[in-house]
């Protein structure tokens, strides 16, 4: 491929991971995956590595206009994060020991899980009139907690001690998987704060970007350690994710939730089964 237009390639790429990060509170993993082994080629180690680094700073753009819209719990995120924390470079080191082929199939059913779910909470949403973050209720209720969505947002620094524990946990699960595949973890993260702590869609996103800064720092130092980190690459792509955050998150009150929804899904459970079907070489 063309130097010129691998970049231009890479740097769209990015500007398109970083709204759906800044829009879904995703690090963007679920499509930088499959498109640095599908588009341009790296290998599997190399993509979930060279994933993992650009989702610090893709992150770390989206999360910073999120809590200057106070659309985040801060204490909560930084609890998730630091259980993540303890797991993720564990979750490197099963990936550097299994076979490249298993590492992108069960990437690939990450992916499909994480479409799956954005899509049945998109039909769950009540009528196009719902935006990002803002459908006016919490995307499942109080389950788990009792309480709703709109107490645990306005605790603030009152977030009670079963509350960081609960998300100390959700961060700790989150990261073993986002380190073995390359992912932030949002995608698990979003739902368990929604069912189990009550949080809103909006509240829940933006508390996951704040986890997942400091969820794949073990990860990507280990990975770069390791020497699997595309550096160059990297650095196009978040040339593109950093602005695209930015443009995201301003218009997390604006988009359409539910629309966004079924598309990124949508694109989602194909390129999970391009990848999947890519690895155990059942076609091309």
């Amino acid at each position: 491929m063309d130097f010129f237009l691998s970049v231009f390639l890479l740097a769209a790429v990015g500007f398109l991971i970083g709204i759906f990060s800044g829009l879904l509170g995703i690090g963007g993993g679920t499509v930088m995956v499959p498109a640095f082994r599908l588009i341009f080629g790296m290998s599997a180690l190399a993509s979930t590595a060279t994933s993992l680094f650009v989702i610090i700073p893709t992150s770390l753009s989206g999360a910073i206009t999120r809590i200057h819209q106070k659309t985040c719990i801060f204490s909560l995120g930084v609890a998730a994060g630091l259980g993540g924390a303890l797991t993720s470079a564990l979750g490197v080191w099963l990936a550097a020991h299994s076979p490249s082929w298993l590492v992108m199939v069960v990437a690939a059913a990450v992916i499909a899980y994480s479409a799956l779910n954005m899509f049945t909470k998109a039909f769950k949403l009540k009528g196009e009139g719902a935006v990002a973050g803002l459908d006016g209720e919490s995307a499942v209720g109080d389950a788990g907690t009792g309480e709703s969505a709109a107490g645990v947002a306005g605790a603030g620094d009152g977030v009670t001690k079963k509350q960081l524990l609960w998300g100390f946990a959700i961060g700790f699960v989150a990261g073993l998987v986002a380190g073995y595949v390359g992912v932030g973890g949002g995608f698990l993260m979003i739902p368990l704060m929604i069912s189990i702590l009550g949080l809103s869609m909006k509240d829940a996103s933006g508390t996951s970007l704040v986890a997942m800064i400091i969820l794949v720092i073990p990860a990507v130092i280990e990975q770069a350690f390791l020497g699997n980190i595309d550096f160059i690459a990297g650095v196009v792509v978040v040339a593109g994710s950093v602005p695209g955050a930015i443009v995201g998150a301003h218009f997390v009150k604006r988009i359409p939730e539910r629309a966004l929804r079924f598309v990124f899904s949508g694109f989602l459970l194909v390129a999970a089964a391009l990848l999947a079907l890519n690895e155990l070489s059942l076609f091309g």
